[in-house]
């Protein structure tokens, strides 16, 4: 059965330059920095890629629950990692493609490299602002020395960026040798490191790591969202990526059913309870957990009554809290998911 952890999160954005674009071709001027938008009906909306939200995770992921990140190699114009889901829990849960060139033998000639890919356990959309913003333009001077200052602009937007992301929870700690596009995570003749052996089992040509390892890594993975930091021109545009809002649930469905949760109303940002309860009934068979929803006091204090109405609806099938308590509820039921 289809195991799937689904999330929804809303990151309150002030004052934020978080993700830029560079210098743009057609600036007037080089001492100028864009950040990332794009057009949708004649409108701007900026975001967040999502490399960089994936980058805050991993970092988090290192400083905060002490992972261990795969080493990274390079050659000439190629980077990869090192392809050890067992040894290094960011190739298990965010994947990999490793590619190296082949080497040449003593005759010249090229011999072919085993190239090893994972799809990602981890999935994840980029962060995009609720509502269409305009970002707003800043000029900054360097003079710290004599004669006159060196100008340069920037860029910077105050508002409510969502996002989703995913968690398939039956391939988090499972590795494939198969040569099928995203399965030959390892090797063909890979052998279970001795180190390994009490860790690991291997059942056919399907590697798969001891439930508690699996267990660890996917509460670790997602224990990380309330600490995540990171983003650009944090010395002067200071921000708080981790989120204000969060909804995590887990459903025997690939299909993220969270994904229009968040709208605007009267032109700000605005978390959208009906929709939320409508996919909660729609999907009540293929609920696996209870829906942990999370809200920082301070962000969309509105809700708050519409949000406790929809816990009573839904008769402890959903529980409302902080952020941090909501992806501390939902940790306690991973077990219950991994076989």
């Amino acid at each position: 059965m289809t195991k799937v952890v689904h999330g929804f999160v809303m990151v309150d954005a002030w004052g934020s330059a978080l993700n830029n674009a560079g210098l743009q071709p057609s600036e007037r001027t080089e001492n100028i920095v864009r950040t990332k938008v794009f057009w949708r009906e004649r409108q701007a909306y900026p975001y967040v890629s999502g490399q960089s939200w994936r980058f805050w995770w991993r970092s988090t992921l290192a400083d905060k629950m002490g992972w261990k990140l795969s080493p990274i190699s390079r050659e000439a114009k190629i980077a990869y990692t090192e392809a050890n889901p067992i040894a290094y829990p960011d190739d298990d849960i965010f994947g990999y493609m490793r590619a190296p060139k082949g080497k040449k033998d003593a005759e010249g000639k090229k011999t072919p490299s085993e190239t090893l890919t994972r799809l990602s356990v981890l999935k994840n959309s980029c962060l995009v602002s609720v509502g269409p913003q305009r970002p707003t333009e800043d000029f900054g001077t360097f003079s710290r020395f004599e004669g006159d200052p060196v100008p340069y602009e920037h860029e910077f937007y105050s508002t409510v960026l969502k996002g989703i992301f995913s968690l398939d929870v039956e391939s988090a700690g499972v590795f494939k040798t198969m040569a099928t596009a995203g399965s030959r995570n390892l090797p063909e003749d890979f052998k279970i490191p001795k180190e390994y052996a009490q860790k690991c089992k291997q059942v056919d040509r399907v590697f798969v790591l001891d439930r508690a390892i699996r267990i660890q890594r996917i509460s670790d993975a997602l224990s990380a969202i309330p600490h995540l930091s990171g983003g650009a021109m944090l010395a002067r545009n200071l921000s708080r990526v981790a989120p204000s809002l969060i909804v995590l649930g887990a459903y025997s469905t690939g299909s993220h059913i969270f994904s229009h949760l968040a709208t605007t109303k009267n032109d700000a940002a605005y978390f959208n309870t009906g929709a939320l309860n409508q996919v909660l009934s729609d999907y009540e068979s293929d609920r696996l957990t209870k829906v942990y929803i999370g809200r920082e006091e301070g962000f969309m204090d509105s809700v708050n009554d519409d949000l406790s109405s929809l816990a009573k609806k839904h008769g402890g099938k959903v529980i409302v809290g902080s952020v941090a308590s909501a992806v501390r509820g939902f940790c306690q039921e991973i077990p219950s998911l991994v076989a």
